[in-house]
């Protein structure tokens, strides 16, 4: 019975390949195929694979398992491991012609089957690397197309792309993508399906934009040691092809800066922080009056980023950071920059008893979404006061030494801790010459007042003293004619 079984199983391997017909198989350049024969029912069997009209095998698998590769084909041709599929890798154009498989089976008695398959061609056309916002054409070729033959498109992300309105495609194997993003970077697989046979065509596509921008502004605070780190660079390595400016199309790059109302400048002037100088060489040209640190701008693969450290009230406002590219193509990122300053009123120097304001703000009124957390000293019993649990403006009244210490301002956002301030405030007791200094400028008051008055007192006195008696007049009427008239007694 084993031996009829297995020759039932030869026979049918035989009236399977004895029509004649060959098998298509789909394949791509450079990629990897498998052409498939299943095993027999006896394992002790030679397997020989021939390529074209060749009389010499390419490779051979006798009875007892021993391979011999043809030497040209060395290193791209194996045999599978559970049947007697040949598995061709690296593959190339002249390989897409005919490929055969003769079987030999000596038990029960010599028996041949032979079986032939045809390498069709598959390709997709490579595309130049794509700036983001442009269209994404692609075309899936095949060189023989039979009847039953599919082709259909995946994503990088291996996504239904019937989904995606973004997508269209046509019944001759194109696609095209509209407006590409940074989702759109990677391969694209074009695949092909025939008698059951599924063939995955592979094509990259580059698509170049910057690293994503900030959703929410960058926080920082006023101190010399605060850095500012402002990152800006190429979401994906860029070709080998784009490393040299002069081949790949980009005309320049630069960093302007546009100050906030709340850095005390005028808003709306664009400065110029960085400019990217083509030369040759490459080169970057730095504004060394706003003291950036350049060391991170790269020019082998046009890493923008920038760093600034010590950062002040004037480092508020707007960072635009952009790549210009040939036909006025730009790619631009906008960060904009928030810093918290924290101060004391009068001075940070306060005496006992003195009333002290202390202010944490951004220059500008915080959003609903923010909030500020006080944290005194550990020995300060100052609570919060104000009409918020946690005000901008925080006043003590009456200073004690245990307000004097370390004080921080933190700024929160949606439960985050976004940055913070910290300031020395000091409480010192008033100095005894300065009580001395008081009573001295009162007592001089004092003085002028009195002496103003009893001037002005005297001069009264003396007005009244010049100023004659006011009594009655009498008037008479003389007899003597000369002279006529009339005289006061």
């Amino acid at each position: 019975m084993k031996y009829v079984s297995g020759y039932l199983s030869i026979v049918i391997a035989l009236f399977i390949s004895s029509t004649g017909a060959e098998d298509v198989v789909y394949g791509q350049v450079g990629g990897m195929v498998t052409l498939p024969v299943l095993k027999w029912g006896s394992e002790k069997v030679l397997v020989q694979w021939y390529f074209g009209m060749n009389t010499q095998p390419l490779i051979t698998r006798n009875a007892q398992g021993r391979e011999t590769i043809d030497p040209q084909w060395k290193d791209r041709l194996s045999l599978s491991k559970t049947d007697f599929s040949l598995i061709i890798n690296k593959i190339r154009l002249e390989d897409f012609k005919s490929f055969k498989c003769e079987l030999k089976d000596f038990r029960p008695q010599q028996i041949t089957s032979v079986t032939s398959f045809r390498l069709s061609h598959v390709s997709v056309q490579p595309v130049s690397p794509l700036l983001v916002g442009k269209n994404l054409n692609l075309k899936c070729d095949i060189k023989e197309i039979f009847e039953g033959t599919q082709r259909r498109w995946l994503s990088p992300q291996k996504q239904d792309l019937n989904k995606d309105t973004r997508v269209q495609i046509g019944n001759d194997g194109s696609l095209k993508v509209m407006k590409v993003t940074g989702q759109d970077h990677g391969e694209w697989t074009c695949v092909v399906t025939y008698q059951g046979r599924e063939t995955y065509v592979n094509t990259p596509v580059t698509v170049i934009d910057l690293s994503p921008a900030h959703s929410q502004p960058i926080y920082t605070s006023v101190s010399s040691f605060s850095l500012l780190h402002l990152p800006c660079f190429f979401s994906f390595p860029l070709p080998l092809s784009w490393s040299d400016s002069q081949e790949n199309g980009i005309q320049g790059g630069r960093w302007t800066f546009t100050p906030s109302p709340a850095a005390g400048s005028l808003t709306g002037v664009v400065q110029t922080l960085v400019n990217l100088s083509l030369g040759p060489p490459l080169a970057w040209v730095v504004n060394q009056k706003r003291g950036l640190d350049v060391s991170a701008l790269q020019k082998k693969n046009l890493n923008l980023s920038l760093s600034k450290k010590g950062v002040t009230v004037g480092d508020r406002g707007n960072y635009t950071c952009a790549v210009e590219f040939q036909r006025d193509d730009t790619l631009k990122r906008v960060m904009r920059v928030e810093v918290l300053q924290l101060f004391t009123s009068p001075v940070p120097v306060a005496f006992v008893g003195q009333e002290v304001n202390l202010t944490c703000t951004l220059g500008q009124p915080l959003t609903s979404d923010l909030e500020v957390k006080w944290i005194p000293p550990h020995h300060s019993t100052l609570l919060p006061l104000g009409s918020s649990t946690h005000p901008t403006l925080l006043t003590i009244p009456e200073a004690t030494y245990g307000d004097g210490g370390l004080w921080r301002c933190e700024l929160w956002g949606n439960k985050t801790k976004l940055t913070s301030v910290e300031i020395t405030l000091k409480i010192e007791r008033v100095p005894v010459d300065v009580w001395l200094l008081v009573t001295i400028c009162a007592a001089a008051v004092i003085f002028v007042l009195l002496l103003i008055l009893t001037v002005i007192l005297i001069r009264r006195h003396r007005q009244r003293m010049m100023m004659p008696r006011r009594g009655k007049r009498r008037f008479c009427n003389c007899k003597d004619p000369t002279p006529k008239g009339f005289y006061r007694n």
